[in-house]
């Protein structure tokens, strides 16, 4: 048996050595939001038709009539996300926080167009939008969407910060006006040419 001791302490000690020897496993993946789908009623298209000239106001932006388009937002699960525009028609506007409708063949811009959220009803409960101009530290009440701000809802009576849903259906007004007659040369017929991208951000 004394003979035995030093081999059964040199297979501990060998197992000891083998033992320390390691390598490293990292695990890694991204837990992502729960995807949201908006949907724009006529496929997002606004037709304003015929305008003659004479319709125009010569000193001042004439309103076109207020047309509205229904939004609908679906999500895989309830989520935290707010909205705003990309104005596809930049630097055409002639107000900075509206979105450009274009230049004229002279190059003139046409005017411009707004967006506002109103009816808004989240999960089958009716909800209030709200928005934020400092990339979502702070909120307000404000129907605004566009590139200026981000866009989302509150619930009613609560605070003026955003809700998680699931489903969102509202209606998307769309506020047009054309730039002042004396301005344009409107000797050939012009395209009024919006165009803008909603997107969601999730919060």
């Amino acid at each position: 048996m004394k003979q035995l001791v030093p081999a059964v302490l040199a297979s501990v000690l060998t197992s000891s050595v083998w033992a320390a020897s390691t390598t490293d496993l990292n695990v890694r993946g991204r837990i992502t939001p729960s995807s949201c789908n908006p949907t724009l009623s006529g496929g997002g298209s606004v037709d304003l038709g015929k305008i003659s000239a004479s319709e125009l106001k010569p000193d001042l932006h004439t309103a076109l009539p207020t047309r509205s388009m229904s939004l609908s937002v679906r999500c895989e699960g309830s989520t935290f996300f707010a909205m705003n525009m990309i104005d596809n028609r930049s630097g055409t506007s002639f107000v900075e926080s509206l979105h450009g409708l274009g230049m004229t063949s002279t190059n003139q811009k046409v005017g411009g167009v707004a967006f506002g959220l109103s009816n808004a009803v989240a999960d089958s409960a009716p909800v209030r939008p709200i928005f934020s101009t400092n990339g979502g530290a702070t909120w307000v009440p404000a129907s605004y969407v566009g590139h200026a701000a981000l866009t989302s809802v509150a619930a009613i009576g609560g605070a003026d910060t955003p809700i998680a849903l699931q489903t969102l259906d509202a209606d998307l007004g769309v506020y047009t006006n054309i730039a002042p007659a004396d301005g344009l040369t409107l000797i050939d017929q012009e395209s009024i040419d919006g165009h803008v991208t909603l997107q969601l951000k999730y919060l």
